[in-house]
C-alpha cells in the first residue's frame, strides 16, 4: 500500500532570479521539516541543496536538486502535541526540486516546471521583480503551473514590501494578492501579521523555530483592515454566494475563504503572497502553510494528454495507482556511487523494484533496478513508488531526458518537453591521449544529463565544439569534466552560435546525375524557398502531385534539406526559420535511389538559398545593469560602444539600473571592463532574448573570419 495518500502529496519547485534566496528558503525547510538538524547557510559553502563542489564554491545553485520533506501546518503543532492522530490526519509529503536561478541553467528550470504540479517563486524584497523573474514566472505560465509568492529579503537596507508587490503586479500579474504582511522593515523587522486570522507572529528561539502569537500591534491595525479588506473582496469575487453574502455585511467564515481562496489558485485565478526573510528565519512555517494550504496535490491537476502507440489516438492519465504505469523521465545525472540516475515524475499506476518497463520514445524493454527517494546527493531505497510521486531509479541503459516509460502492455507516449538552442560555442582539445579517450565518454555523459549542451565536429578542422546557454555554462561543463572524469582539456575563446536565414523567396533545381558502368545514380528536385517569422525553424512542405517523385523517396529528399540546412550556405552557419516546398522534380525507372535524392535536394537548397537574400543571424540577449549613480554616464558609453539599444533607466535604492539589449558577441569579457569602471560595485545580468540580423560590414567580417 501506499505510505501517503496522494490528496496529502504536493509536487512543488523552488524557483526565482539568481540570488533571491532560493536555496536559503529551502534549507530552512529542511531544517523546520526535521530532514536536517543544522542549517546549511549558502554563503559559508555548507547548503545542503547546493551539493556539486561548483555550487559551494561560487554560492549559486547549478543543478535541480530533489528532496521529500514531510510538514504539519503550524495550526496543528499544539494540538498534534496532545494528540498523535492529529498528526497522522494532517501531515503532508512535500517533494520539492530548488531549481537554479541563473539563465545558463534555464535547462533546470523548464524541466523541474513540466513535471511539478505547483511553484514558489522567490522574490528579493529589495529588488523586486529582476530580468529572471520574468523568465521563470513566463515559463511557469507555458506549463500551467499554479504558484504562491515569497517576497524575502525584507530584513535587508533598502527593503520594500509595497515595492516588491507592485513590481509583481505590474510586470508578471494583477493577481498577485497579499495574505501577510510584515511587521515594520530592514532592521525593524520584527515578524508578520496574517490577514486573514488578524494576528501578529513573531519568531524566537536560536533558528526561528517558536512562534508565538499576539494580538496585532495598534500601530499595524489600520494597515492590516486596509490590506484584509482589499484581500477579501478579491477572495468573494471568486463567488456569487459569498459576493452576496459579503454585500448584506455579513462576516463570512475563514474556512470558507480559505476553501475559495484555495480553488482560485488552483485555476490561477489568484496568487497568494507571503512574506519573511528566510536567512533571520522568520516566515517559512507558514510559506510551508501555503504550500499544503493553496496549491494543488497530483489530483487537482487535469489528467496529462499522451499517445496511445496502438491506435495513435490521444489519451488521457489520471493520477490513480489501479491504473496502468505511465512516467516522464525528466533529467538524468552522473553519480559517482550508483551510476547514471534517471529522475522521473509518476502520472499513473505504481512501480516495483526489479519489474520492467517499456521506454516508448526508444521501443526498447528496460529493467528497473533501484527506484531511490533523493535528498539533495544522499537517498533513500524505495520498493514501490506511486502515481504523484518523483523518484529516481539507477542503472537504465539508454532512457534520456524527455522519455517516456510505461507499462509494456500500454504503449504510451507522453509530449515531450522542448529546449532552447544553444548560443555560445568553444573548441575542446584533449592534453593527451588517455585524456582523449577519456574526453569522448565525458561529453557524451554531460550531454545526455543536459539537453541544451551539444557537441560536433568541425568537418574541415576535425576539432571538437561544445555549445551551450552562456560562457558559465560551458566553464562549469569543463570544470565537471576535470574533476568529475578526469579530463584534461585546452579550451578556446567563447565563440557566438551564429545562424543564417533567407530575407527573400526563391526557387532552384537540383539535379545529380552519375553515369558508369551498371547502375548510374538519378535524383531531380525544384525546391521553393521562403522566409519564415524569427523562431520558427525549418518547415519542409512536401506538394508533389500525381507521382512525378515516387513516395519513397520524399523522406529522402527532407533528409537532404535538414543535412544541407544544419551545414549552412553562407559561412558554414546553422539555416533556420525558412519554409522549403518541393514542388517538382522527376525520377529514372532504373538508376534513381534515396542518396541520389538526397544529394539532389542539398545541391537545389543551397542554389535558392543562394538566391534569396542570405543574411546572418546574431543572438540578442536582454541586458540589465546595475551600478552607482556616478558611474552611470561610463556605464551607458560603454554600452552604447557595444552596440547595445538601451530601453529604460530606472532607480533602485542609491542605485541605477540600466535595462537594454546587446548582441551576445559584445558581452564577452564585459565584466572585467564594468568592475573597472565602477571600482568593483557594477554588476550585470543577461539572458537570451531573440535572434537578429548581423549589421553588413559586421557579416563580411565574420564571413571572412570563418572561410580564413
Amino acid at each position: 500500500m501506499r505510505d501517503f495518500p496522494i490528496e496529502k502529496t504536493r509536487n512543488i519547485g523552488v524557483i526565482a532570479h539568481i540570488d533571491a534566496g532560493k536555496t536559503t528558503v529551502s534549507e530552512r525547510i529542511l531544517f523546520y521539516t526535521g530532514i536536517s538538524h543544522k542549517i546549511g547557510e549558502v554563503h559559508e559553502g555548507r547548503a545542503i541543496m547546493d551539493w556539486m563542489e561548483q555550487e559551494r564554491e561560487r554560492g549559486i545553485t547549478i543543478t535541480a536538486a530533489a528532496t521529500t520533506v514531510f510538514w504539519l501546518p503550524t495550526r496543528y503543532k499544539n494540538e498534534a502535541e496532545q494528540n498523535p492522530k492529529i498528526r497522522e490526519e494532517r501531515e503532508h509529503k512535500i517533494n520539492i526540486i530548488d531549481t537554479p536561478g541563473h539563465i545558463d541553467f534555464t535547462v533546470e528550470v523548464q524541466r523541474s516546471l513540466r513535471v511539478l504540479d505547483g511553484a514558489v517563486v522567490v522574490f528579493d524584497g529589495v529588488a523586486g521583480v529582476e530580468p529572471q523573474s520574468e523568465t521563470v514566472w513566463r515559463q511557469a505560465d507555458k506549463f500551467g503551473v499554479p504558484r504562491i509568492c515569497f517576497i524575502n529579503k525584507l530584513d535587508r537596507t533598502g527593503a520594500s514590501f509595497e515595492k516588491s508587490l507592485k513590481s509583481i503586479r505590474e510586470k508578471l500579474s494583477p493577481k498577485a494578492l497579499p495574505v501577510m504582511i510584515p511587521i515594520g522593515l530592514e532592521s525593524d523587522f520584527q515578524g508578520l501579521i496574517d490577514l486573514l486570522n488578524r494576528k501578529a507572529f513573531y519568531f524566537e528561539g536560536e533558528q526561528g523555530e517558536k512562534i508565538r502569537e499576539e494580538e496585532i500591534p495598534e500601530n499595524f491595525k489600520e494597515e492590516t483592515e486596509k490590506y484584509r479588506h482589499a484581500l477579501i473582496e478579491r477572495i468573494v469575487e471568486q463567488d456569487e454566494k459569498l459576493m452576496e453574502q459579503y454585500l448584506e455585511g455579513k462576516e463570512i467564515p475563514l474556512d470558507e475563504l480559505n476553501k475559495i481562496l484555495r480553488k482560485a489558485c488552483l485555476n490561477y485565478d489568484l496568487i497568494p503572497v507571503f512574506c519573511g526573510s528566510a536567512l533571520k528565519n522568520k516566515g517559512v512555517q507558514f510559506l510551508l502553510d501555503g504550500v499544503i494550504d493553496y496549491l494543488p496535490s497530483p489530483v487537482d491537476k487535469p489528467a496529462v494528454k499522451g499517445i496511445n502507440l496502438k491506435n495513435n489516438q490521444e489519451v488521457f492519465i489520471e493520477a490513480k495507482d489501479d491504473i496502468p504505469f505511465c512516467a516522464l523521465a525528466f533529467k538524468l545525472q552522473s553519480d559517482p556511487f550508483v551510476g547514471s540516475l534517471t529522475y522521473f515524475r509518476v502520472y499513473s499506476g505504481a512501480l516495483k523494484s526489479g519489474s520492467y518497463v517499456l521506454n516508448s520514445v526508444t521501443g526498447e524493454k528496460e529493467r528497473v533496478g533501484r527506484i531511490l527517494r533523493m535528498h539533495a546527493n544522499e537517498r533513500t531505497e524505495m520498493k514501490e513508488i506511486y502515481s504523484g510521486d518523483i523518484g529516481a531509479i539507477v542503472g537504465l541503459k539508454n532512457t534520456k531526458t524527455g522519455h517516456t516509460l510505461c507499462d509494456p502492455e500500454n504503449p504510451i507516449v507522453l509530449e515531450k518537453p522542448t529546449f532552447p538552442e544553444p548560443v555560445v560555442a568553444l573548441r575542446i582539445e584533449p592534453k593527451t591521449k588517455a585524456d582523449q579517450e577519456r574526453m569522448g565518454m565525458a561529453l557524451k555523459r554531460l550531454s545526455d544529463e543536459d539537453p541544451t549542451f551539444k557537441i560536433k565536429s568541425d568537418p574541415e578542422t576535425l576539432e571538437t565544439l561544445i555549445a551551450g546557454m552562456g560562457e558559465l555554462h560551458l566553464e562549469i561543463l569543463v570544470d565537471r569534466m576535470k574533476r568529475e572524469f578526469k579530463v584534461e582539456a585546452d579550451v578556446g575563446k567563447p565563440q557566438v552560435a551564429y545562424k543564417e536565414t533567407i530575407l527573400g523567396k526563391a526557387e532552384a533545381e537540383g539535379k545529380y546525375i552519375r553515369q558508369s558502368g551498371g547502375r548510374g545514380q538519378y535524383g531531380h528536385v525544384w525546391l521553393k524557398l521562403e522566409s519564415l517569422e524569427r523562431g520558427k525553424g525549418l518547415e519542409f512542405i512536401d506538394a508533389i502531385k500525381g507521382g512525378i517523385i515516387p513516395r519513397e523517396y520524399i523522406p529522402a529528399v527532407e533528409k537532404g534539406v535538414r543535412e544541407a540546412s544544419d551545414k549552412g550556405v553562407l559561412a558554414g552557419y546553422p539555416l533556420i526559420d525558412l519554409r522549403v516546398t518541393l514542388y517538382d522534380g522527376s525520377f529514372h525507372e532504373v538508376d534513381s535511389s534515396e542518396f541520389a535524392f538526397k544529394i539532389a535536394a542539398s545541391m537545389s537548397l543551397q542554389e535558392a538559398a543562394r538566391r534569396a537574400k542570405l543574411v546572418l543571424l546574431e543572438p540578442i540577449m536582454k541586458i540589465e545593469t546595475t551600478m552607482p549613480e556616478e558611474f552611470m554616464g561610463d556605464v551607458i558609453g560603454d554600452l552604447t560602444s557595444r552596440r547595445a539599444k538601451i530601453e529604460q533607466i530606472t532607480d533602485r535604492h542609491g542605485i541605477k539600473v540600466v535595462n537594454g539589449k546587446v548582441p551576445l558577441s559584445e558581452t564577452f569579457g564585459y565584466i572585467t571592463q564594468l568592475r573597472s569602471m565602477t571600482e568593483g560595485r557594477g554588476s550585470f545580468n543577461i539572458e537570451f532574448s531573440n535572434y537578429e540580423q548581423v549589421p553588413a560590414s559586421l557579416a563580411e567580417q565574420i564571413i571572412q573570419g570563418k572561410k580564413a
